[in-house]
């Protein structure tokens, strides 16, 4: 295999978010609301007309894992081989925001390890693959389903909460390393989100310091840092073990990373003195905030999602696009090895207005096109942004170039032929990464 070196990542994703509400009841299927499953071909056609080769992908979870070490690869089938055929790079993301109805919730200990024999089953199906997010926004997945009651198990306390991230965290790390048994380059982009809380008053310093340790607890545990105090007796008194923390500290896989942060003008918070939030709007910004990130991890960064809605002007969300664009180039210029951003997603969303915790069939005008798959005019300046800033980012020294093979440098692969799922790696004698 040829390892080729690529520019700068400019990247959009298909929306594929898949919690259930309402008890468990109604599964919110973002693919199903948005039509790819039916325009699948159209969309990749529309991600080629803007001048995009990487995408934020995956299958859907709840329909491709069946049971222990059972998959149904129908779909995955016809649209990876796709991405493959078109010469598109896919960041597969394999767990967004929910599971299957056999594994129920996050709350459940078997997670981790079947979803690590998914994500080597699926490596093993689609070798030519490189770029993973095993498992999307773990903390919001874990805040918004067991502290803030809104998805799959819509609990609202501390231990719930402590349960759902470690779980979420392992299922991470365990896959990452699954993968890394059939894929020794495989390169992981964490998607997580970027938030800062703000104190309204004194009064509200300590809960708002509570919360800034509390942000980083995803990455910390996926990194292998030691989180700071308060939050270690926070976790021990939420029912992690201390064997349970040693686990994380001693599965590091930082070195395969690349740290992908999101932001969108929801992710800064007001504090009041007891502990209640309300969005602040956009205070920090991006780069002030992936500053406190990439202090606090040294890793390579990608800005993994942003959007706005386009609104009644018709140019707000060209303007967070330039926006966002201008803090990239200031992150970049301050030395951050900066590598890819990305505008999320491809097209409009479904009910994200109330976070996906209702059923209304209400569409956010979030997307580079609308649910006709015609271009919105952040899409159009999107292309013409990948268009001027192509040639002249991988010429500038602070811009890493990430080692990348694409779907033609890999040799052997007829894509139209996938093959069939293969026995663990444990059994085919296929190399193990031991760090």
């Amino acid at each position: 295999m040829v390892s080729s070196q690529t520019g700068f990542i400019f990247a959009t994703g298909i929306e594929n978010s898949i919690p259930t509400i309402e008890g468990g009841r109604v599964r919110m299927d973002e693919m199903e609301k948005c039509g790819h499953y039916r325009h699948w071909r159209r969309d990749f056609d529309l991600v080629e007309e803007i001048g995009i080769r990487f995408l934020r992908y995956g299958p859907p979870l709840h329909t491709t894992l069946l049971g222990a070490r059972r998959y149904d690869w129908s779909f995955a089938d016809e649209v990876f081989p796709e991405l493959h055929k078109r010469n598109l790079v896919a960041i597969v993301d394999l767990c967004h925001f929910g599971l299957p109805d056999f594994l129920g919730d996050f709350q459940n200990p078997d997670f981790p390890a079947l979803f690590a024999d998914y994500a080597r089953a699926f490596a093993e199906r689609y070798p030519w693959i490189q770029l993973y997010t095993p498992v999307n926004e773990m903390s919001i997945c874990a805040l918004f389903s067991a502290l803030y009651g809104w998805w799959n198990e819509q609990l609202r306390d501390d231990r719930a909460f402590v349960t759902a991230l470690k779980h979420i965290v392992k299922a991470n790390l365990l896959a990452m390393r699954a993968i890394l048994q059939v894929r020794p380059d495989a390169l992981f982009i964490q998607s997580e989100s970027s938030e800062y809380f703000h104190a309204q008053n004194p009064k509200a310093i300590g809960p708002a310091e509570t919360m800034n340790a509390r942000r980083f607890l995803s990455l910390d545990l996926n990194y292998g840092r030691r989180v700071d105090s308060t939050m270690y007796e926070y976790l021990l008194d939420n029912g992690m073990t201390r064997d349970e923390y040693h686990f994380f500290l001693n599965n590091n896989l930082k070195h395969h990373c690349m740290m992908g942060n999101d932001y969108y003008q929801t992710n800064e918070h007001h504090v009041a003195a007891d502990g209640t939030t309300k969005a602040s709007g956009e205070i920090f910004g991006y780069a002030v905030i992936t500053h406190q990130y990439y202090n606090r991890y040294r890793l390579p960064v990608m800005h993994t999602e942003t959007n706005l809605c386009q609104g009644p002007c018709g140019d707000e969300a060209v303007r967070w696009l330039r926006k966002e664009w201008a803090n990239v180039l200031r992150v970049r210029n301050n030395g951050v090895p900066i590598v890819g951003f990305t505008w999320y997603s491809l097209t409009d969303q479904v009910d994200w207005d109330t976070g996906l915790r209702e059923n209304n069939g209400r569409v956010n005008a979030l997307g580079l096109a609308d649910l006709d798959r015609n271009l919105r005019p952040v899409g159009q300046a999107y292309r013409e942004l990948i268009r001027d800033w192509t040639e002249v980012l991988p010429t500038q020294s602070v811009c890493l170039q990430v080692p990348i093979a694409l779907s033609q440098d890999y040799p052997g692969i007829d894509a139209s032929v996938p093959p069939p799922a293969q026995e663990s790696t444990a059994a085919t004698g296929a190399p193990r990464n031991t760090e």
